[in-house]
């Protein structure tokens, strides 16, 4: 069964290229198995495809071991007798001689494991296509990899490259409504209820979504893939501190383990770490951003529309916020076999977790927030999570996603995510909200309700609510 789904942008934009008639070099990055190699793979369909990946990170591997690997894989795909390089400059240059200008598509994957051991492995790279790859019209020579990090560093940013790159791809994780199309295609038919809550673990990333068994519960394939020893998605957390972090694993882990808790700024991080005001604080959060873990949030002026310089870092990785907070912390009794709560939907708070989860995949998902309120994203000025700070005037207050229009409106978005029915009890907590947000003259504001487990009748007659949504309508097939 072919699961591919989504991507018409990514795949529109490489399209493009092809039709260009020129050799065109393109980079693709985002977090591990986001689907990457995957994308170029559905792009390939019907052309030539040289596919070389380089060997994952493990002691005692070589740069000769690594062009032994890029030989070994060319050879194979191309019928020749193995062959073995010296230099990568050998190497690329045996790769150009299979290549004429005919349409042909190579894709180096991984490439921060193919050459980040080798000084002269993006020189070499860089002469090559200077001097050959450039000249041949139907190439299309795409460079992938998973640690954005090394990306941005050695490519995007390198000056050796500047000019050179046609086509820049950041793979996000798949929609909320292409998520749960993937898990209905695949065979899952429990409830949306059960959908999301899978969802709010797995975020949108199709791996860990390809994993789930459409005949188990929500809540045994939780339990299985994030509490059992030695499961697959267990083993992929520390894969991703080693592999994209290297030696500063544990910094970041702290960074986001501050981030778990809440939204904080660049200060009050610092402060929690008792870091001092030198250091690579602000390198280490522009590369959790870059790597697709992290996302910035800038607070704004509502009277200009224009950002201020304050801005919230929220750890936005489903999966990541996940393992820190609710598996981490079990992690020996998890290895030794006897952590059970989980196993049968017994995690304690599950509503809380759920909430906090669903919150960080629908901020994710903007798009579907606009379409949710009928609202034309053309009209939207400013978007956000926003913390109005307390004064000696103003109370302070924290909204789950503001929205200021350009009809001077602010649309104050509140997330509920309980199983069952919720009372009316939660208007009082809404209205007072809405009453401390502080907004200049001549601008209104208004409350919408997202929740997936039904509201009472007084809920729904509110006159204090835009607009009260319920996901399951919105995500529930016709």
């Amino acid at each position: 069964m072919n699961m591919f789904l989504g991507r018409r942008s990514e795949l529109s934009r490489l399209a493009r290229l092809k039709r260009l008639k020129k050799a065109s070099l393109v980079v693709i990055k985002g977090r591990r198995r986001v689907g990457k190699s995957t994308l170029v793979q559905e792009f390939a369909k019907a052309k030539q495809l040289m596919s070389l990946s380089g060997l994952p990170p493990a002691p005692g591997i070589t740069q000769q071991m690594q062009r032994d690997e890029f030989g070994s894989q060319l050879c194979a795909q191309l019928g020749l007798p193995r062959v073995s390089f010296p230099t990568w400059s050998d190497a690329f240059r045996f790769l150009g001689s299979q290549i004429g200008n005919e349409e042909v598509i190579v894709l180096l994957d991984e490439i921060s494991w193919m050459g980040g051991l080798d000084p002269s492995f993006l020189g070499s790279l860089k002469t090559w296509w200077d001097q050959a790859a450039s000249k041949k019209e139907g190439l299309i020579l795409i460079l992938c990899g998973s640690i954005s990090i090394w990306i941005e560093k050695n490519i995007l940013r390198s000056t050796g490259f500047v000019g050179r790159i046609s086509l820049v791809i950041h793979l996000k994780p798949l929609s909320i409504q292409e998520s749960v199309c993937f898990l209905r295609k695949k065979g899952f038919s429990g409830s949306i209820y059960e959908v999301l809550k899978i969802l709010s673990v797995t975020g949108g990333i199709p791996w860990y979504l390809d994993l789930i068994d459409p005949k188990e519960s929500a809540d045994q394939n939780i339990y299985e893939l994030c509490f059992e020893p030695a499961s697959q998605l267990v083993n992929e957390f520390k894969t991703i501190f080693h592999d994209l972090f290297e030696h500063q694993g544990e910094t970041y882990r702290k960074i986001l383990q501050v981030l778990v808790e809440g939204m904080k700024t660049q200060h009050e991080i610092r402060d929690r770490l008792k870091l001092g005001k030198g250091g690579n604080l602000s390198d280490q959060l522009n590369n959790l951003v870059s790597a697709g873990f992290t996302s910035e949030h800038y607070q704004w002026s509502f009277k200009k529309g224009t950002m201020g310089k304050q801005k919230l870092y929220r750890l936005s990785d489903c999966f990541l916020r996940f393992q820190l907070k609710y598996v981490e912390p079990f992690r020996e009794l998890i290895e030794q076999g006897s952590y059970k709560k989980a196993s049968t939907g017994k995690l304690p708070g599950w509503d809380s977790i759920m909430g906090f989860q669903l919150e960080s995949l629908l901020l994710t998902n903007r798009e579907f927030l606009f379409k949710a309120l009928g609202l034309d994203p053309t009209s939207v000025v400013r978007d956000n999570p926003f913390i109005q700070t307390p004064t000696m005037r103003r109370k302070g207050c924290q909204i789950d996603y503001l929205i200021q229009t350009n009809m001077n409106g602010l649309i104050i978005c509140e997330f509920k995510f309980r199983k069952n029915e919720l009372s009316s009890s939660i208007l009082s907590e809404l209205k007072e909200k809405c009453e401390t947000l502080s907004i200049p003259r001549g601008f209104g504001k208004t409350l919408a309700l997202f929740h997936i487990g039904g509201v009472s009748p007084k809920i729904e007659e509110s006159p204090l609510l835009y607009r009260v949504v319920d996901l399951r309508n919105l995500l529930e097939e016709p």
